[in-house]
């Protein structure tokens, strides 16, 4: 059963020991052999899928052809065989290939651009998919078979969702990266199988490394939103390579009086209680992550189903000119951070970038109810949201926060968990529509769960405008093979786009 570790401020003159830590707890659960149980397995085989996808789409989008550009000014170095690029062939006579921690910034930039893969909320905001990068890099490039590989991403789902269920960084406005550095880390030194001082060490400077402000995620978004788990990703990567070399890291850094949680969470008389699984006790988080159907923000997800639905039943909402006003009764925060109550007035501005847009909710709930559905590129685009009756409409749509609605989205319960809300339509004549979502359709208690059909189809989706059908084809046979692949054949694990598709001399230049 899940042990429950009480994680309190220690002063320099108590010295609590390092098995005491919960770097080395973290590290505990890392060396931990027990298997990785089937129906994990199944659902590590979707995510892996699912960012494939995501990846597909935003293979020409600038900050991946930037991250890619970065990447390939890089050799591939000289302890192992290198890692896949998303889009570009590992193996053959135009094989690239490059030192693994730049693998896992192109990869997981690609993958975090369109905001469209995996989701966990609780304490904390998590896209727990952003472990899958690095840890696949160092597969690649160390020669990992896919049972190593299905270790390794377990361990990194279930270390950034337990540190996701107790410990909140966005009340301090510390990025939620900050529990990726630490779960990536733990991932990969499960996957190499280290020892717990070394992958504690690791853990250590992985968030040590990887503290940064939410301001990547305020006012004009910028494109830093797609690198930050990237470069949390990068980091992890650089921190096991220093781990094995035997060099120590900061102690104790979610302890100290000087660390993490004194300065720059709840200080120094705050605690936390923090579960992880017990010793031979399955890692099983993955299973309560879910997925977007929509290229948004999660808490958008439902409010999208919502408008859809809506928009089937009264194709009138549609017209601005029948509308008073539209107030989306929610979760805190759904209100603070991408409702009016953020008080960014960004997210009513047309000229906005992709990045504010898909974190505005008046803005995507205009649009899908006009439209009665999402797309992840015509959704976003600039005549779309510069559209007069499009803007009207928009700036009649207002947050409330509802005690009711918050209590949910932080409720343990799974089956009380909710991330929608209520919505309150005034019209132009007087009268009112009430209706309500508790969670997206995709959700796993949604009207329309996501299963393994749902994630090939929109694999096939996203990647059909870029990949060759034989290249769709040999992913998907291979990524479903996974815990029986070779290391060969986790080499493989990539997508390579058709000829054309990417033009490496079009890149921006920089430094390197």
């Amino acid at each position: 059963m899940t042990v429950t570790h009480h994680v309190r401020v220690h002063t320099s003159e108590e010295q609590l020991p390092r098995e005491q830590q919960l770097a080395w707890k973290i590290a505990q659960v890392s060396t931990d052999p027990v298997e990785v149980e089937p129906r994990v397995v199944d659902m590590i085989i979707n995510r892996i899928i699912d960012n494939a996808a995501v990846a597909a789409a935003s293979l020409n989008r600038a900050p991946i052809v930037a991250a890619r550009a970065q990447a390939l000014s890089h050799p591939v170095s000289t302890g192992g065989s290198g890692a896949a690029i998303f889009g570009l062939a590992a193996t053959g006579g135009g094989a690239a290939k490059t030192s693994p921690e730049w693998a896992a910034w192109a990869n997981g930039v690609a993958v975090r651009e369109l905001d469209y893969h995996d989701t966990f909320l609780a304490a904390e905001y998590s896209h727990p998919g952003d472990n899958i990068p690095p840890i696949l890099a160092v597969a690649q490039h160390t020669g990992a078979d896919g049972r190593a590989l299905v270790r390794g991403i377990a361990t990194g789902y279930e270390i950034q969702m337990d540190l996701v269920r107790a410990i909140c960084l966005h009340r301090h406005k510390i990025d939620h990266v900050a529990h990726l550095g630490p779960s990536a880390a733990a991932g990969i030194g499960a996957l190499l199988g280290l020892d717990a001082e070394t992958i504690s060490q690791a853990v250590a400077q992985g968030l040590h490394t990887t503290t940064a402000t939410r301001q990547s995620r305020k006012g004009e978004i910028s494109t830093w939103k797609a690198h930050a788990p990237a470069f949390a990703g990068k980091m992890a990567v650089e921190a096991v390579d220093r781990a094995m070399r035997g060099q120590t890291s900061p102690s104790p850094i979610y302890e100290g009086e000087d660390g993490v949680i004194a300065w720059m969470l709840d200080g120094p008389d705050a605690a936390y209680d923090v579960p992880l699984p017990a010793p031979g006790e399955p890692k099983r988080a993955i299973l309560d992550s879910y997925t977007k159907e929509h290229s948004a923000e999660y808490q958008a997800q439902a409010w999208i189903d919502l408008a859809r639905k809506l928009r089937r039943e009264r194709p009138e909402l549609a017209d601005p000119a029948g509308i008073a006003s539209i107030v989306l009764h929610t979760s805190h925060h759904t209100h603070y951070v991408i409702g009016s109550g953020a008080n960014d007035p960004q997210k009513y501005d047309p000229a906005a970038s992709r990045e504010t847009l898909d974190h505005s909710i008046p803005y995507i709930f205009a649009v899908a109810l006009q439209d009665g559905g999402w797309h992840h590129v015509d959704s976003y685009a600039p005549g779309r949201a510069s559209r007069p009756d499009t803007v009207e409409l928009w700036h009649k749509i207002t947050t409330a926060e509802d005690p009711e609605w918050t209590r949910r989205y932080h409720s343990e319960d799974p089956h009380e968990k909710a991330f929608g809300g209520r919505v309150e339509i005034e019209f132009a004549d007087g009268t009112s529509l009430i209706d309500e979502i508790a969670v997206a359709d995709a959700h796993p208690l949604g009207a329309r769960p996501f299963e393994r059909g749902n994630y090939i189809a929109k694999f096939r989706t996203l990647a059909g405008p870029v990949l060759d059908e034989t290249e769709i084809e040999r992913f998907l046979e291979l990524v479903q093979r996974l815990p029986e692949l070779t290391a060969d054949e986790v080499r493989e694990l990539g997508i390579v786009a058709r000829a054309g598709v990417i033009d490496l001399a079009a890149a921006p230049k920089g430094l390197f």
